[in-house]
């Protein structure tokens, strides 16, 4: 025995960890999963136009992207030339030239609308903030969306200067 040489072990893989390997067909050029931040809120690269928000609303987990879209919707009919981005992680509405005057952001138990001169709608939007424009309205799961309301602020909020 004296004199062998040990074993050699057997050569390393050159394969990468499977955690670290693209889904199977994918090739390794599709899309990465959307990560949700804190509340659940979708984590969207900065972008303008409306494909950074469709993804947004895409990945809003749950009963959140029904509320969503159908804020989407209500804003893009009610503001058809409103402009859209995606931008700390909410998409923003606004109109050329006057800037944003509402944003949407998820949380984990509601979807957040504010209405960024929403002080000086009538009425304005019930919830508060600590900046004096700004107002909020919360939509919870089961909460009813009075769409007329809504899109009367809209229609106030685009009009006024962002």
């Amino acid at each position: 025995m004296a004199g062998k040489a040990p074993p050699k072990p057997p050569p390393k893989s050159r394969a990468r960890p499977k955690s670290a390997r693209p889904a199977a067909g994918s090739g390794g050029t599709g899309p990465k999963p959307v990560v949700l931040l804190s509340g659940g809120n979708p984590q969207i690269a900065k972008a303008d136009g409306d494909a950074p928000v469709q993804a947004y609303i895409a990945a809003m987990p749950g009963w959140k992207r029904g509320v969503g879209e159908r804020l989407d919707a209500l804003i893009a009919r009610t503001v058809p030339d409103v402009r859209k981005a995606v931008k700390w992680n909410s998409p923003l509405y606004g109109v050329e030239g006057r800037g944003w005057f509402l944003g949407i952001h998820t949380f984990t138990r509601y979807v957040k609308v504010a209405f960024f001169n929403g002080a000086s709608l009538e009425p304005p939007p019930p919830g508060p903030s600590k900046d004096e424009n700004t107002r909020y309205l919360d939509i919870r799961e089961n909460d009813p969306i009075d769409e007329a309301a809504i899109a009367d602020w809209i229609r106030q909020a685009a009009a006024l200067p962002g």
